[in-house]
């Protein structure tokens, strides 16, 4: 049975607008290379992170609400992980009354 989910993956991207409606776009395929529906993706901008870590000041944020079977997810992060461009990912189930809204 498929979930609903959230993922907010910041992105550690060099360039352009270009840049980063490609990675946007991998990103996307791979949600869809694990057998996900992509319901949504919200692009967040460029904004400053908390700390800096691995000489990372900036990052381009980017949510994905998806569906997906249970298993799907550690495959994602898995996937997305050797993505050099994936600086940060993280993922939430979202719940019944939040996926009525």
């Amino acid at each position: 049975m498929k979930n609903r989910y959230e993922a907010l993956i910041v992105l550690n991207v060099k360039g352009g607008d270009d840049a980063i409606k490609e990675a946007i776009d991998r990103l996307e395929a791979g949600f869809k290379a694990e057998g996900a529906t992509v319901e949504a993706v919200q692009k967040m901008d460029r904004r400053p992170l908390a700390y800096v870590t691995r000489k990372v000041e900036t990052g381009y944020y980017v949510n994905f609400v998806f569906e997906a079977e249970p298993a799907a997810i550690e495959k994602l992060r898995a996937r997305f992980k050797l993505d050099k461009e994936v600086y940060l990912q993280y993922y939430q189930k979202l719940s019944a009354k939040k996926a009525a809204a």
